[in-house]
């Protein structure tokens, strides 16, 4: 038990370390079941709890921004749901109150089917037992569904700032440098990462995840272990001071204990225990922690059943709780119904007696993750220390953003400034948090401020002779809120620590100083600030300190109270503050217009997205994606497509001025996506065939450098028998000598790097590929057989028998059909200059050719193939047949077929072994093969532990391949970070063989794999998601090879007896239809 939690707090720490890579892979999941649900899971329902109907009205705001964004898979439903009619209920009584409205939802969707299923139930349509039995199939349905609940109703006030949007919508800039076109991430779209791994746990079995919106708990959450039929709450070991402000589970001792985790039984809960409380409770582990409880709870099978039917009659209790104003607790009420010894405890407890009669015959597990890192944001404090500490890195600084040079204005590095918009003559200090504002210049914003919301336009208000016009002192919180009903905005502000809940009698402060303090400077009685009539405790929370005046008199009655006003000035500010309209952070928190501030919010980030979007247009060279900006362009209300259409007319001029420079696909494919934007589908179709045909010119011009392109057009001679009638006399025919060539290639099989060989990005980009040469079943399956004959003509046979005879040599030009089965062949001619030259005038040829693997293999065949019959025409012809030039006429032949593959095909089959080619873009195209000199020991250990298995599944390469060259000619950043790392990882992949490090390379494997999905998930699909959950126990890597879709896949097994075994249990196992092959390095 102790070396499992040794090891699991070593590896914790090397999962703290590693928290891009876990976050990476929680969005790649969430992108996965967005885009590809049907292989992929997704949520059922996503319920939101908020504290109000106007806060509903926000956060249904946000949950359609999150499907409009790719966050949401289409199909979920998404509730946003307040407590009944403004009541707090508890966030106990609030999960009731959410499922319930899930239910009433469903019910009003699934009506006629709920009312078919009844029917048959009762053997008719109607009777006195369909409301009962309305009920009965309500909660079958519900048993079924897989529902993620985010508590997200409190008042936020340790974030006051981010009381208008909604704490969990605050946000949290971790990764936004991969997608910089993209929107802000929110801490809500990481929760929804997160959980989206958490609902693989669930498998098919119907139950609820909850979670709340002030923490981000990063962790694995695809590899929990939750227990059937009941509830589970996620737990990590912290130190006892953590533990005195947050909920701590005590876990009965068990055996079911890993490395990563521990499930037990929960045995007692504890709320913001003492020390003693903690040693008393027996709640402290051998290493002197305790279970934090991270707000996170699974309910599964029965118990959710019996969660569904207790909220179906939950309203009735809702009801009472209201009458006699209390509130039930989710993790103090809810929760200990499920834990025996809270039964006494919780039966005296408002309805605490009807909770354990419906839910107290289930019991709560623990599930302890020792790898979690919980990130709270319950201060304002915690949210800047969250940007600048563990996570810093991740945190991508400037994002979506309008900033002036650095000359012009004085912004910290450090300084994060997202979705808004900096006059020259700012200045931001380090680690300020600056988001969704316009601030003009003459501002001073200090050091480790948060700005948020705020449109300061002094320009418009104030006429100042001083050059600071305003200034937010360091550690400040700074915000501004849209009044419902008035149409006014007010400026509010506080200190970074101001706790708004700590009274003026028990060291409350504001903007950091003392009540008492900030009353005497002021000059300003408690009577000022609170009703005598009131009783409850006077803190900043109630303080009615906040004027509603015009914009530039809120300023500067904002540096009075902050203690920053000029004496002289000082009595006009006072006199002018206790003139005016005041408001409290709590009436604020009731007077919000959340219709107004989503609209402003949406204006102004389409707004900058439109900024950056014409300077990229005007000035650049479209290095944007401008399809991404767009849809934030189109949410500016009234006027998104025409800013479009203005982009549109700009693109002629753009591309007539960078004609030499900008590639025609890329200014093409703009053009295509601003007409879709504009709602122009008919002239964008139009348009499409002309972003391929560049694209083709494009890569012709790389890869035919050099290359005879007379030789690739029709031939200027006659045929054969008019060649032979206009000869002049006199000629002698040369004596036939036959002649014959065999040529047998291997398949290739690619570790790493795909992608990064195919154009564009190939004539545009660096790419480098790791691949290796494979027999199979003891010969190379790849061949032809090229003889000459006597008679003129061409014969060509294929291995299933196709033949095609050809007498005249003008049929053989491109451009070839694409259904023709021997475009392959007709196009080597060509290229080797064979049909050009005449060669076959006094002489005919057969060609037999041959690939003995299944169709649509993934293993190069089409062009190892086409390397193959160009080599062995060129030694009938005693013409260059080195690999070199092999492996450049193939690819001149595939453009001149019109695949548009990559190279890493032929140069996989024609080089022997295993190899790290890169590719150099320029004209032309240039290659470079380094040979990996395998040692007896990786060949062995790579023969003993790689299995190459054929799926069964066909693939379909080229619509893969037109995806995600679209996503490319888009400069979708997703896709260019994860094609630059499949080259660096190509790179790590030379090095971990020469070490002959082969478990390295499986996690290489994998995670190439993981991005292969993410440049398009429809590279796999349900039959291979099957074979690599059968094989991943036994595997430390795994992957489809080329461009997936089907096709054959690699599978490395940890060790060779796993290897035997996964072989063994993959014969046996009929289902899967895979075959195994014996194979080879071709050396």
């Amino acid at each position: 038990m102790e070396s499992s939690r040794k090891a699991g707090r070593s590896s914790r720490a090397k999962q703290k370390h590693d928290l891009a890579s876990l976050l990476r892979k929680s969005w790649y999941h969430l992108r996965l079941s967005v885009r590809h649900p049907s292989r992929v899971p997704t949520w059922d329902a996503i319920l939101l709890t908020a504290a109000s109907p106007e806060q509903a009205q926000l956060y249904t705001w946000q949950l359609q921004r999150a499907k409009r964004m790719g966050r949401i898979a289409p199909s979920t439903v998404t509730l946003a749901v307040p407590d009944p009619e403004g009541h707090r209920i508890g966030s106990g009584a609030a999960t009731l109150n959410a499922i319930h409205a899930l239910a009433l939802h469903y019910r009003n969707h699934f009506a006629p089917d709920l009312h078919s299923q009844v029917a048959s139930t009762n053997g008719s349509g109607s009777g006195a037992g369909d409301g009962d039995g309305h009920d009965v199939a309500m909660a079958e349905l519900m048993a079924k569904k897989h529902i993620l609940l985010l508590h997200a109703g409190g008042d936020s006030k340790r974030v006051p700032w981010a009381n208008p949007m909604g704490k969990v919508f605050l946000p949290l800039p971790y990764l936004a440098g991969d997608d910089p076109d993209g929107p802000v991430p929110l801490l809500f779209d990481h929760i929804l990462a997160i959980a989206s791994c958490a609902r693989q746990a669930f498998g098919n079995e119907g139950g609820m995840l909850t979670m709340t919106g002030d923490v981000l708990p990063c962790f694995d959450a695809s590899t929990m272990t939750l227990p059937q039929d009941t509830s589970c709450i996620i737990t990590v070991p912290i130190t006892l001071d953590v533990a005195s402000n947050h909920g701590v589970i005590v876990a009965a001792k068990t055996k079911n204990n890993t490395q990563n985790y521990a499930v037990s039984l929960v045995d007692n809960l504890l709320q913001k225990p003492s020390v003693e409380e903690l040693v008393k409770s027996k709640a402290v582990l051998a290493d002197g922690r305790t279970l934090l409880d991270t707000g996170i709870i699974a309910v599964r099978g029965k118990a959710w059943s019996e969660l569904v039917t207790l909220s179906w009659s939950s309203q009735q209790m809702i009801s009472e709780l209201i009458k006699i104003k209390k509130e039930m607790s989710l993790y103090e009420d809810l929760v200990a119904a499920w834990v025996p010894a809270k039964h006494e405890w919780l039966r005296k407890r408002p309805l605490g007696e009807e909770l354990v009669n419906k839910l107290g015959k289930q019991k709560m597990f623990s599930y302890c993750d020792y790898d979690l890192l919980f990130l709270h944001f319950g201060t304002s404090n915690e949210v800047l220390e969250h940007l600048s500490g563990v996570g810093s890195e991740l945190v991508g600084r400037r994002h979506l953003c309008s900033i002036p040079a650095t000359t012009a204005a004085d912004i910290t590095a450090s300084a994060v400034i997202l979705s808004s918009k900096i006059a020259p003559g700012v200045s931001i200090g380090e680690d300020s948090l600056i988001y969704d504002s316009s601030i003009s210049g003459g501002i001073q914003i200090g050091s480790l401020c948060i700005v948020v919301g705020v449109n300061i336009a002094l320009d418009d208000h104030l006429s100042i002779e001083d050059s600071i016009k305003f200034m937010l002192p360091d550690r400040h919180c700074l915000w501004e809120v849209p009044l419902v009903g008035s149409g006014e905005r007010v400026l509010v502000f506080c200190g970074l620590h101001d706790n708004p809940k700590s009274s003026l009698s028990r060291d409350g402060t504001f903007c950091g100083k003392p009540w008492k303090k900030v009353l005497h400077d002021l000059g300003i009685q408690e009577s000022d600030l609170w009703e005598s009539s009131s009783t409850d405790e006077k803190c900043l929370w109630n303080s009615k300190i906040f004027p509603i005046l015009p914009y530039s008199q809120m300023l500067n009655v904002a540096l009075w109270l902050m203690g920053l006003a000029k004496p002289k000035t000082e009595h006009m500010l006072s006199s002018l503050w206790r003139s005016s309209s005041r408001i409290s952070l709590e009436e604020l928190h009731r007077s919000i217009d959340f219709s107004t501030m989503c609209i402003g919010s949406s204006n102004h980030q389409a707004d900058l997205a439109a900024g950056i979007a014409k300077a990229c247009i005007s000035y650049g060279m479209l290095g944007r994606n401008l399809s991404q900006l767009c849809e934030e362009i189109l949410q500016k209300e009234g006027s998104g497509v025409e800013i479009c259409m203005d982009f549109l007319g700009m693109c002629p001029k753009v591309q007539e001025q960078n004609s030499n420079i900008l590639p025609k696909s890329r200014a093409y494919q703009v053009q295509v996506d601003l007409l879709r934007a504009c709602n122009d589908e008919v002239t964008a179709c139009k348009l499409e065939p002309k972003v391929w045909a560049a694209v083709a010119d494009e890569t012709a011009s790389a890869v035919r450098y050099g290359f005879k392109e007379h030789l690739s057009e029709s031939p200027g001679s006659l045929s054969c028998l008019e060649y032979q009638n206009n000869h002049h006399d006199g000629h002698t025919h040369e004596p036939f000598h036959r002649r014959m060539v065999k040529v047998e290639l291997p398949v290739r099989v690619d570790f790493v790097g795909g992608w990064s060989d195919t154009p564009p990005w190939s004539i545009e980009r660096a790419g480098c590929v790791l691949n290796m040469a494979i027999s199979l079943e003891g010969s190379a399956p790849i061949g032809t057989v090229i003889e000459t004959t006597e008679t003129t003509g061409v014969l060509i046979t294929d291995d299933v028998n196709n033949k095609l005879h050809i007498e005249d040599y003008k049929s053989i030009s491109a451009p070839f059909d694409g259904d023709d089965p021997f475009r392959l062949v007709k196009s080597a001619l060509l290229v080797t200059g064979i049909i050009h030259d005449n060669v076959l005038v006094d002489m005919g040829m057969k060609i037999k050719t041959w690939a003995n693997v299944p169709r649509g293999s993934g293993l190069g065949t089409s062009s190892i193939l086409a390397a193959a019959v160009v080599k062995a025409l060129l030694q009938i012809i005693d013409g260059d047949d080195s690999t070199e030039n092999v492996a450049r006429l193939v690819l001149v032949l595939e453009q001149l077929m019109g695949t548009g593959g990559g190279w890493q095909d032929q140069i996989g089959g024609l080089y022997p072994g295993i190899k790290c080619t890169s590719s150099f873009p320029g004209i032309p195209l240039r290659l470079q093969v380094i040979p990996l000199l395998a040692s007896p020991q990786l060949v062995s250990k790579l023969q003993q532990r790689l299995l190459v298995v054929f799926t069964g599944q066909v693939r379909l390469a080229h619509k893969v391949l037109q995806k995600v060259v679209i996503r490319y000619l888009r400069r979708d950043n997703l896709l260019v970070s994860s094609i630059k790392r499949l080259v660096e990882l190509a790179k790590i992949g030379r090095e971990a063989l020469m070490n002959c490090d082969i478990d390295e390379l499986g996690e290489i494997m994998l995670e190439a794999w993981r991005l292969h999905q993410e440049l398009d998930p429809y590279c796999s699909n349900e039959s291979v998601d099957r074979l690599f959950s059968f094989a991943s126990p036994y595997c430390s890597g795994y992957k489809l090879v080329g461009a997936g879709g089907g096709g054959f896949a690699l599978l490395l097994a940890k060790d060779a007896d796993q290897a035997m075994e996964l072989r063994q249990r993959l014969q046996d196992n009929k289902d899967l239809n895979a075959k195994i092959y014996n194979w080879q390095i071709f050396l």
